[in-house]
């Protein structure tokens, strides 16, 4: 039996999903041949053993460098200090970094992989070249534009491209130029032109099957216009999102804007309606007595809810990671409205912007003058939208699927 280890980086979610969307695809069309481990650490490592409680055996925590988290997203000034001194409870990176490639290389030595798989994990392709292990990167990064002045950014951009580009096969999880939403985040040099796939979205592109309808998706049914806004990413990344949502929100403007906001945590206490009247009511309470809303907050939608709502809302208002620009500009063709926490949402909103899929906002002023707008040309919008969304290539998992048996048979 042949044997697969799938090393994810711990720092978002985005890993963690397109890596677990690939094991489905994996377990349904060649699982019965292979042993798949997985290593990560922190939250994603919890998922994992929550998903494979019972393979926990092939499971692996070793600790992965990450930034620190900041107010905004990961704190530049705190990571640069962490390189050589502990800072908030945590070890030098230099040493972390030092254990954590010891640690993947025993793991190599041990389990004698036949092929690995590298989201996020620069290290792992690392070692498995020097083990002359064969390895795949997936990834929708190689050397993203520097957008804020982050010049001093551009050492670290060049050692985890290098690394990157070591990799037997790099596989970007988007549809194929022209309509790589992450094109301004690859910017691959020639060389590396014969490694690479796009393989398309990591989407399964099943389609929701409808229950019966909850009072949230009652109360929405109805409503001829509201946006779609999206809290997602790690806890400095959400706090720092819905902060700037509440501001927006506060605007004179936004008034008789009608809008969805979700959390992304599963915390009922969240779950509330603001009506027009300037009151507060349940979701049941709202849908009961009819309420005419302005807000609906919710901790935590369902699978059948969030695609409701994707599907009723005029636009979404999201930090402009790659998985949910997909979803939303190719699976439901609805305008975005993106507002970036790091320069990697700011290429992909701005590529957005430029083919009028999109707008990109950094302030309050922006934002509301980017709902307006869209407002105003929605036909346009939308008419680019169908076009993009007749290409959008959902087939990731499946293409990458091909690859993994493709590589091992060789």
């Amino acid at each position: 039996m042949k044997k697969i280890g799938g090393f994810i980086n711990p720092w978002g979610n985005g890993h963690f999903t397109r890596m677990m969307a690939l094991d489905d695809a994996i377990q349904k069309n060649i699982g019965d041949e292979l042993e798949i481990h997985y290593s990560s650490s922190g939250e994603i490592y919890q998922k994992l053993l929550k998903k494979f409680s019972t393979n926990k055996e092939r499971l692996h925590n070793i600790v992965i460098p990450t930034p620190i988290d900041g107010k905004c997203g990961p704190s530049v000034t705190l990571s640069l200090f962490n390189l050589l001194l502990p800072v908030a409870g945590r070890p030098p990176l230099v040493s972390v970094m030092a254990r954590y490639l010891i640690d993947e290389g025993k793991l190599y030595d041990k389990q004698k992989f036949d092929l690995v798989i590298n989201d996020g994990d620069v290290g792992s392709n690392i070692i498995a070249q020097k083990r002359d292990v064969k390895s795949i990167f997936v990834t929708n990064q190689y050397r993203p534009r520097l957008w804020a002045s982050r010049a001093f950014l551009y050492p670290g951009l060049m050692y985890i491209s290098k690394n990157i580009a070591k990799a037997s096969k790099i596989i970007v999880a988007d549809s194929p130029p022209p309509y790589t939403i992450c094109e301004y985040n690859l910017n691959f040099p020639e060389r590396l032109k014969k490694k690479i796939v796009y393989v398309g979205h990591f989407s399964d592109g099943k389609v929701i099957s409808h229950g019966p309808k909850s009072d949230l998706e009652k109360l929405i049914e109805s409503t001829d216009s509201f946006g779609y806004w999206m809290i997602t990413g790690n806890k400095s990344t959400n706090d720092a999102t819905a902060n700037k949502y509440g501001k927006i929100f506060h605007a004179n403007e936004m008034n008789g804007e009608r809008r969805i906001v979700s959390h992304a945590k599963n915390d009922p206490s969240l779950d509330k309606v603001l009506g027009k009247d300037g009151k507060t009511y349940s979701i049941s309470e709202a849908f009961e007595k009819q309420i005419d809303w302005i807000q609906i907050d919710v901790g935590f939608l369902s699978e059948q809810e969030k695609d409701s709502v994707l599907n009723l809302c005029k636009y979404a208002v999201i930090n402009g990671s790659h998985t949910a620009m997909g979803e939303i500009l190719g699976a439901k063709a609805k305008p975005i409205i993106g507002i970036p926490v790091y320069d990697e949402h700011t290429n992909q909103i701005k590529w957005a912007e430029e083919r009028t899929l999109g707008i990109l906002a950094t302030n309050i002023k922006q934002t509301v003058k980017a709902i307006s707008k869209i407002h105003s040309n929605y036909n346009k919008y939308h008419e680019n939208l169908i076009e993009f969304a007749k290409n959008y290539n959902r087939d990731g998992t499946k293409k990458t699927t091909e690859i993994i048996s493709e590589m091992l048979g060789n």
